[in-house]
C-alpha cells in the first residue's frame, strides 16, 4: 500500500481500504491521500464503520480532500467525530477542523472544550477554537483558562485569536498563572500587543 502511493496505483490503493487488517486499510488512507484520489465518501464511511486506527488515520488524511462535498459534507463529517469514542480521533478531528477554520464547528468544538474527560481533546478544541477565531468560541477559551495547565497554555495562545476587548483581561490573568509556561505565553502576547 505505502509503495502504491508513490508509484501511481489509484487502484491498488483503493482496494486497500477494503482490506480487513486495519494497518493495510490506514497505509492505503495514506497512499490515497498522496495520489489525491480520496474522496469525501471515502472519509465519511471510514469515519463511520472504521476501526479506531483507520479512523485516526482518516482524519489525518481529509485534509487532502478536495472536490464535491469538501467544504460541507466533509465538514460535518469531520465535527461529528468529535464525539468518537477514542481520543485521538478527537484530536485529529479537531486538528482538521482548525485547519480548514470550519466556522460550522463552533458549537461542537465548544463543547468538547468544556466536556470532554479526556485532557487532549479538551486541548485541541480549545486550539481550534483560537484558529478559527470566532466569538462564539471565546467564552470556552476563556474557561479553559481554569483547566489543566497543558489546556491553559494552549488557551493563552488561542485568545491571540481573537478580537474582543475580553482579550487583554485575560491574558493578564495568565500573566499571573502558576505555570511558567502559561505566564511566558501570556506575556509574549503582552508584548505583542503593547
Amino acid at each position: 500500500m505505502i509503495a502504491a502511493g508513490h508509484t501511481g496505483q489509484v487502484e491498488l490503493a483503493r482496494a486497500g481500504l477494503r482490506d480487513p487488517d486495519p494497518d493495510v486499510q490506514a497505509a492505503a488512507l495514506g497512499a490515497l491521500a498522496r495520489l489525491s484520489s480520496l474522496t469525501v465518501a471515502d472519509i465519511t464511511h471510514l469515519l463511520g464503520t472504521g476501526p479506531a486506527p483507520v479512523r485516526r488515520r482518516a482524519t489525518d488524511a481529509a485534509l487532502s480532500v478536495r472536490g464535491p462535498g469538501s467544504r460541507s459534507t466533509l465538514y460535518t463529517a469531520v465535527a461529528e467525530a468529535l464525539g468518537d469514542p477514542d481520543p485521538l480521533v478527537v484530536v485529529g478531528a479537531a486538528w482538521f477542523l482548525s485547519e480548514r477554520r470550519v466556522a460550522a464547528a463552533v458549537t461542537a468544538l465548544v463543547t468538547t472544550a468544556r466536556t470532554h474527560e479526556d485532557v487532549r481533546c479538551r486541548e485541541a478544541s480549545v486550539a481550534a477554537l483560537g484558529a478559527i477565531g470566532d466569538p462564539r468560541g471565546l467564552t470556552a477559551v476563556i474557561d479553559a483558562l481554569d483547566d489543566k495547565p497543558t489546556v491553559r497554555r494552549r488557551a493563552t495562545v488561542a485568545l491571540a485569536g481573537f478580537d474582543d476587548p475580553r482579550v487583554e483581561p485575560a491574558l493578564r490573568r495568565s500573566a499571573e498563572d502558576r505555570d511558567w509556561q502559561v505566564r511566558q505565553a501570556a506575556g509574549e502576547l503582552l508584548r505583542e500587543d503593547g
